[in-house]
């Protein structure tokens, strides 16, 4: 077999990259443990969220009170669309 081209090593690299591009931007979230024992969230944008298990618990319990806090200050709150 011969060594592929330089221009042959390039096309290859950009489609690797526009394949796992489009998997990130997919929307889905992916979930981590980190090496301190934080679960991060990737998806949300572009630093991942880290919390450790006692605060994503608090943040679970008052998701419903969150929920309501986020719908009455939607007017103030900036939105992507």
């Amino acid at each position: 077999m011969t060594e592929p081209t330089k221009e042959e090593l390039l096309a290859r690299i950009a489609e690797l990259e526009k394949q796992t591009g489009g998997a990130k931007r997919s929307g889905a979230l992916e979930f981590r443990v980190g090496e301190k024992g934080g679960v991060s969230v990737y998806g949300l944008g572009r630093f991942p969220v880290t919390l450790y298990y006692e605060q994503w618990i608090r943040l679970l319990d008052v998701g419903d009170g969150l929920r309501t806090f986020l719908e009455e200050n939607k007017h103030r709150l900036k939105l992507k669309t």
